[in-house]
C-alpha cells in the first residue's frame, strides 16, 4: 500500500504484510488449542504430524509453537529444504545442528547421533522440524524412522515434527512407511477458518496497523472469506479491496470493492 492509502484510512503500517513479529500473531481459540497439543507432545518427547491445505494458518502456528518452547529445554531446528537426496539432507541437519558434516551418509548419521544423545545429556530436548515433508524424497522418507530409533527403541530422544500439505497424511498411512507411522503419536489436520474467524482476523491485522474502527463491513467480509484460499489469499484481497477503496475516496471497503477485485483476481 502506498503511504497516501495508509493516511486515506489512518494506519500507521500497512495491515496485511507477512512482515509481522511473533507477539502480534492471530491465532484463533480452535488453533490456540492445538498448540497446546503440540508442546503437550514435544514435551513427552513425542512425533508430531502437521497437515493442512496452503494458507490455513500452519506457519501461523509453529511459530506461536517456537515461543512456547523455553530454549532451556529444548532444541528446535527447522529445515526448509525437503528436496534433498538422503546424505545432502543428513549433511543439511548437520549444520542445523551445528555439527561438521562428514564425506558419507553413514558417518553423517553417526555425527547426528551422537549430539542427538548429547542435547539428551544436557536435559535439552531436541525436535527436527521438517516444513514442507510432502516434498520428500522417498529415500530420505524411508530413513526417517531410524532417527527415531535409539537404544532398542527404548528411549525418545529425538522428536519429529513434520509439516505438509493433506497428500503427506496419505504418503505416511501407506503400508510400505507404516514403521515411521506408527511412530507418530499425534496427528493433526489443520482446518480452514469459518467466517467468525475471518472477521476477527481482519480486525486483528488493522488493529496492530493503527485502525481501531470496522473498515470491512460484514457483507464485505461474507465475500473475503469466500473468495480467499487460505491467510495469505486473504491478506492479498484485503489489501488489494482497501486500495480499490482508497482510490475511490471510501472510508469503508465495502462489497463492490471486493467483488472488483476477486473478479479480477480469478
Amino acid at each position: 500500500m502506498t503511504p497516501n492509502d495508509l493516511t486515506h484510512f489512518g494506519l500507521a503500517a500497512a495491515p496485511f504484510t507477512k512482515e509481522i513479529s511473533d507477539d502480534d500473531l492471530w491465532l484463533p481459540p480452535s488453533k490456540i488449542a492445538i498448540v497446546d497439543q503440540l508442546v503437550d507432545a514435544l514435551s513427552a518427547r513425542q512425533s508430531v504430524l502437521l497437515t493442512g491445505e496452503p494458507g490455513v494458518g500452519k506457519t501461523c502456528v509453529l511459530r506461536a509453537l517456537r515461543r512456547r518452547l523455553p530454549e532451556s529445554a529444548f532444541r528446535l531446528t527447522y529445515c526448509h529444504n525437503a528436496t534433498l537426496g538422503r546424505r545432502d539432507f543428513y549433511r543439511q541437519l548437520c549444520v542445523a545442528l551445528g555439527v561438521n558434516p562428514k564425506a558419507t551418509a553413514a558417518s553423517v548419521f553417526y555425527e547426528v547421533t551422537q549430539h542427538v544423545e548429547q542435547l539428551a545429556n544436557e536435559q535439552r530436548h531436541p525436535i527436527f522440524l521438517l516444513d514442507e515433508a510432502h516434498l520428500l524424497h522417498q529415500d530420505v522418507l524411508d530413513h526417517l524412522h531410524i532417527l527415531c530409533n535409539y537404544e532398542w527403541d527404548s528411549r525418545s530422544l529425538l522428536s519429529l515434527l513434520l509439516v505438509g500439505l493433506p497428500e503427506l497424511r496419505e504418503r505416511l498411512a501407506r503400508r510400505h512407511q507404516r514403521s515411521l507411522f506408527s511412530r507418530i503419536h499425534l496427528r493433526i489436520q489443520l482446518d480452514s477458518t469459518n467466517p467468525e474467524d475471518t472477521a476477527d482476523y481482519l480486525r486483528h491485522r488493522l488493529r496492530i496497523a493503527g485502525c481501531d474502527r470496522d473498515v470491512f463491513p460484514d457483507d464485505a467480509i461474507a465475500i473475503l472469506h469466500e473468495a480467499a484460499q487460505g491467510l495469505r489469499d486473504l491478506d492479498r484481497l484485503a489489501q488489494s479491496s482497501m486500495k480499490d477503496a482508497a482510490r475511490r475516496k471510501k472510508k469503508l471497503v465495502e462489497r463492490d470493492a471486493v467483488l472488483r477485485v476477486s473478479e479480477s483476481n480469478r
